[in-house]
């Protein structure tokens, strides 16, 4: 949809900083995203209007007014951004310190001998977060295994995981290694089911930039986003938590108001370039569609880019013009297998007989940006068992071309031994 639509690519792409021209490299093909977007220029420029701001919130003069404004117009809009029409959205240091808080708080509130389960496919934010605090709470990790060969783990594999007594549950949206995406909604239900009063906490930081964010289908209680990896800047993580969530003893400063959970005065950018994101999805969305209404279009520019993201992997993947795929490639390995529904804008590779950081560096050197994930603290659950030290991440957005994917398709296919 959006490649079909004339001049649209082109539209988006004239709407992110650096989208083809690195400013310390020169020209380059960004296939780092889920390292962290690009920015938009808008966010750039909000960012800038507010770092010169001397006033603060929650004092009794115009500017202080503005600013407050600014913030629950910034919160009113990650409501419909993310369909959250209860809990509250507030502001932290990073996604993964919004984790941390939210998986202490229901830990240390868990009843005495409970369990917290989780997966063994989620990023170190919450396994870290759960483990920690499980051990310190007097409550028992149960680690749900997740499937090797398709990057996945699914609701039945929690269901056969699941007893009464788990109190606490994390759950990851998409792997920043796979590039999978799990079925939150399914997942939740599944627990649900079996625990009801379950606070399930999760991490959707690599799943945001999909646009696909639906917090009042998942029936969970928490959820987190880091949004330099969804448009905007580094510097602050983005939170959403129920109303009882909420409502739990939590780390306050004395006699603040009980629902508070932000610490310290918060940067109006911050909050202030949320609204520039969910702006411009809004925008998209009225680009690929006829609905007026402002969810509604922000779900029809998630769904036209989760098309688009896909018609992309499926190009590296199959092939693209005169090139072959990195499935025809003898010398190319595809974690998570080749013909995997579940992928998201994401395709990660071992080339065989070329260490990962030297593939790394000669895309690097014809202008192409990947990473590389080793088996570390990072990515090691996901890789050891593959019995793979580490791997090359190729991630994409919607901003990205199939000229993009050609450059790439060209060069690893003349690593070919």
């Amino acid at each position: 949809m959006l490649h079909t639509t004339p001049g649209l690519i082109d539209a988006i792409r004239a709407r992110f900083a650096h989208v083809d021209t690195c400013p310390f490299q020169g020209p380059r093909v960004f296939f780092e995203n889920a390292g962290g977007a690009l920015t938009l220029k808008s966010v750039v420029e909000t960012s800038a209007r507010f770092a010169a701001i001397p006033d603060n919130q929650g004092r009794d003069n115009v500017a202080s007014h503005a600013l407050i404004d600014i913030i629950d117009t910034a919160k009113a809009d990650l409501s419909v951004f993310m369909n959250a029409p209860t809990g509250q959205f507030f502001a932290g240091e990073s996604g993964t310190e919004l984790l941390f808080r939210m998986i202490r708080t229901a830990c240390v509130n868990a009843p005495k001998g409970s369990k917290v389960i989780g997966s063994s496919i989620e990023h170190p934010a919450s396994r870290s977060a759960a483990r920690r605090w499980a051990d310190i709470a007097g409550l028992d990790y149960v680690e749900v295994p997740h499937n090797d060969d398709t990057g996945l783990v699914t609701a039945d594999a929690y269901r056969a995981a699941m007893t009464p007594d788990v109190s606490v549950a994390t759950i990851l949206h998409a792997s920043p290694v796979t590039g999978m995406g799990m079925d939150v909604a399914a997942i939740a239900q599944v627990i649900r089911s079996v625990s009801p009063d379950c606070f399930i906490i999760v991490d959707g930081i690599q799943h945001a930039a999909h646009g696909q964010v639906n917090i009042n289908s998942y029936g969970v209680d928490g959820y987190a986003i880091s949004p330099y990896k969804v448009f905007s800047r580094h510097g602050y993580g983005i939170a959403w938590i129920s109303d009882r969530l909420t409502a739990l003893p939590h780390d306050q400063l004395i006699d603040a108001p009980a629902d508070g959970w932000e610490f310290g005065t918060r940067d109006t950018g911050s909050y202030a370039t949320m609204s520039d994101v969910v702006g411009y999805f809004d925008w998209l969305g009225a680009r690929v569609s006829d609905v007026s209404d402002r969810r509604a279009r922000i779900e029809a520019a998630g769904h036209a880019i989760h098309t688009y993201e896909t018609h992309l992997t499926n190009a590296m993947i199959n092939g693209t013009g005169n090139l072959p795929g990195l499935r025809d490639m003898d010398h190319v390995h595809i974690l998570a297998g080749a013909d995997n529904p579940a992928r998201e804008g994401l395709v990660s590779i071992v080339v065989r007989d070329v260490p990962s950081a030297e593939v790394v560096s000669r895309l690097n050197e014809q202008g192409i940006r990947t990473h590389i994930r080793k088996a570390d603290h990072y990515s090691g659950n996901v890789l050891n068992p593959l019995g793979l030290s580490d791997c090359i991440r190729i991630s994409l957005c919607h901003y990205n071309t199939e000229q993009e994917v050609a450059q790439l398709l060209a060069a690893v296919n003349e690593m070919a031994p």
